[in-house]
């Protein structure tokens, strides 16, 4: 599968990057914009997970899998990216688009159609008629036997309808609230109402409480298989009961995703977990950036709807199917087909962490932890350890995603009652957490720990977590810092590193980090971690440029880096700059990149791939060969501008030499190797699969890591 081209066909020229280029030109021709577009990036990346569902060697239940999550992450690039966009735009209420903005949201409108409609196709012409061969058949009405609709209508009648609530449109019954993406219907009624008007639209919201999935009983399925329907199905199958004396003439499903960015100004709040909890009332009811309707949805209805709701038609979405096709992931939970999944897979836990004084082993040996290949039990341990040990004086954590259901936090609010000082820097504005945030904020503050909820402006995105312990009079500091959350579910499907120290020198940092987010005074100078947003950016092109100067003097520059994202323009200028002084650059990007790598004249040493697996990919690595150094860095930061300026981030290095090494054969090297869910992006911004070779075994960095990472042997 290809994806459109990220950048315009036009000749552009750039500033020398290079000091090995300016003895000899001022500028370097290259076709082409430098950087390419980030929404199409971004799309890019959702084209590859949508390739997973295509992918037949896939088993089938994780093909409708990849299928929901492509839907989810459509849904949050609506909510998010367009809508800013959309916001950039919009005037006192009015909307204004410069012609440049109006051209960006064109060709994304483009590429968005285009996976919306392969999505259906997926869907309708590969998964469900799969997975109706193997037992598990999703039913329209027209597909039900008379057995089956008996059933649909008293389920109708009992769960459904007394729940219902049509609206019929009239100067007393204005159009109603709709939720972002909710469930409605839009009806046309001929005739006169009961009161001897005209009344000819109605709109029907479906009630969230009712699952958008629903089992029939086994006894209706055909051969020992199961049998399910949607919501949204039953609902058209009996719509007309809702309308005593009227024709329903016409009535399609639809929904409409709003921009669901929280604002608040957080200079002006007195309290920003107040004013978080009004701002989430009105998140559902934020501006509306996208309208999906049934395919046969007359274009009357739709171009009613996208006028009520102000949406330009080229954001109306005509779907073959459910218009909530992220919903149908409810199907995952109601069927047991172990078969149709991916085998099951239980991380590994550390031998040396089985049993005995957790803080005895790492004041000898520091623990580095590869999740979900090996298990995140030994940090929620060692916050549990700390809670429960009466020597530890005082834990200090920041959490930005925890989830509603978190062992890890429950701790925290044990260690909190216990006595000890606990606090715990929350932050509030992560997105679509917010909730779940603010009520562990209001837990902990009860059980008496310091809450605290980072610096005015910037996100506290560092994953950092530190232990005080009385250790022989003295206070001993024991830290973990971490790549990814300390979230319960996604420690299982996101790959990350974390690593547990007694490392006096790099948990007193910490330590020092914590003192600066919680007096909001100018940190000390850190000399191992590098913190956003005074040093990340500075010290990431430092580095980029010490191995630029090494390549320059005629030794090896080498450079591998491992993210989710590369956007921002003066690190990927910096990486420019590198390859044209002859370093080898290799980047492993999940989701967007702006780089264009393989250019003539700009980026000939720079190859970039992306992983896309059964786990999603989300560590963060960065390598610099300095000279056989090797420095090996891990951070919560990507390459956005957001990350090194916008956020509280920090880079911590891997000192230990085996552990570099272990960074290095885990964490980068499977991933260059990988041939079997690479993505390889040319220069022109399209990416291909890469393709196993003649002779050439197929290679899984995932599979590999999945056999080896953990075992007792490479411990």
């Amino acid at each position: 599968m290809t994806s459109l081209p990220l950048q315009a066909n036009k000749i552009d020229t750039i500033p020398v990057l290079s000091p090995a280029l300016a003895a000899t030109s001022s500028t370097v021709p290259v076709v082409g914009p430098i950087l390419l577009n980030r929404e199409l990036s971004q799309l890019a990346f959702n084209r590859r997970v949508l390739a997973q569902a295509e992918d037949r060697h896939i088993p089938l239940l994780e093909r409708l899998r990849y299928l929901c999550i492509a839907s989810s992450n459509l849904d949050e690039f609506f909510e998010v990216r367009i809508a800013s966009l959309l916001a950039k735009s919009r005037l006192d209420g009015d909307i204004k688009e410069p012609p440049a903005l109006t051209a960006a949201l064109a060709l994304t409108s483009t590429e968005c159609h285009a996976i919306v409609e392969r999505q259906y196709e997926v869907l309708n012409q590969q998964v469900l008629p799969q997975l109706s061969k193997h037992g598990i058949h999703l039913l329209r009405d027209q597909d039900r036997n008379e057995r089956q609709r008996a059933w649909v209508k008293a389920y109708f009648d009992r769960e459904v309808r007394p729940l219902l609530t049509p609206i019929g449109l009239d100067p007393a019954h204005p159009f109603p609230q709709v939720v972002n993406k909710s469930l409605n219907f839009i009806v046309e009624l001929s005739g006169k109402d009961a009161f001897g008007r005209g009344t000819a639209i109605a709109i029907l919201r479906a009630p969230r409480v009712l699952p958008r999935v629903i089992r029939l009983p086994d006894e209706l399925s055909d051969n020992g298989g199961a049998s399910f329907c949607l919501l949204s199905s039953v609902i058209h199958a009996h719509i007309t009961d809702l309308f005593t004396g009227r024709e329903v003439i016409a009535y399609s499903q639809f929904r409409v995703t709003r921009d669901s960015d929280l604002w608040v100004d957080e200079e002006e709040v007195k309290n920003l977990r107040q004013a978080l909890q009004g701002e989430l009332q009105v998140r559902q009811f934020g501006v509306a950036v996208r309208l999906e309707v049934a395919k046969n949805c007359p274009q009357h209805l739709a171009q009613l709807l996208l006028d009520q709701f102000r949406i330009d038609k080229n954001r109306l979405y005509a779907v073959d199917g459910p218009v909530n096709m992220v919903r149908l992931s409810e199907l995952l939970d109601l069927v047991n087909f172990p078969e149709l999944r991916f085998p099951a897979f239980t991380p590994s836990f550390p031998p040396q962490l089985a049993s005995g004084d957790l803080f005895a082993y790492l004041k000898k040996q520091d623990v580095l932890l590869h999740h979900p290949f090996q298990s995140f039990q030994p940090v929620v341990e060692f916050i549990r350890t700390a809670a429960l040990d009466k020597n530890v004086l005082a834990i200090k954590q920041t959490i930005y995603r925890t989830g509603m259901n978190s062992d890890l936090m429950e701790s925290l609010i044990l260690a909190a009652r216990q006595g000890k000082e606990v606090t715990v820097i929350v932050e509030l504005m992560a997105r679509f957490d917010e909730e779940a945030n603010i009520n562990w904020a209001d837990r902990l503050e009860r059980a008496g720990a310091q809450v605290v909820y980072g610096v005015v402006g910037l996100k506290t995105h560092a994953k950092l977590a530190l232990v005080l312990r009385r250790e022989d009079g003295q206070i001993r500091y024991y830290a973990h810092l971490g790549t990814g959350n300390y979230h319960p579910t996604t420690t299982k499907l996101y790959t990350d590193f974390g690593l547990l120290t007694a490392n006096t020198a790099i948990a007193m940092e910490v330590n020092e980090i914590f003192i600066h987010l919680t007096s909001l005074t100018k940190p000390k100078k850190l000399t191992h971690l590098w913190l956003a947003p005074f040093a990340l950016h500075k010290e990431f092109i430092r580095a980029i440029r010490n191995e630029a100067a090494i390549a320059r003097a005629g030794r090896p520059g080498r450079i591998i880096a491992k993210m989710n994202a590369l956007l921002d323009e003066s690190v990927i200028r910096a990486l420019y700059a590198a390859s044209a002084d002859g370093v080898k650059i290799d980047l492993i990007v999940r989701g967007a990149c702006a780089l264009r790598p393989g250019v003539a004249g700009l980026s000939e040493n720079i190859r970039v791939r992306s992983i896309v697996g059964r786990f999603l990919e989300h560590s963060r690595i960065f390598y610099f060969r300095n000279d056989l150094a090797h420095d090996v860095f891990l951070s919560s930061a990507d390459w956005m501008n957001r990350n090194l300026f916008r956020r509280i981030e920090v880079a911590f290095p891997i000192l230990d030499r085996a552990m570099k090494k272990r960074v290095i054969a885990e964490g980068l090297n499977p991933y260059l190797k990988d041939n079997t869910h690479s993505w390889e992006l040319n220069g022109d911004g399209v990416y291909h699969k890469r393709k196993v070779r003649a002779k050439q075994a197929s290679f899984s960095a995932q599979q590999y890591l999945m056999k080896t990472v953990g075992t007792p042997e490479r411990e």
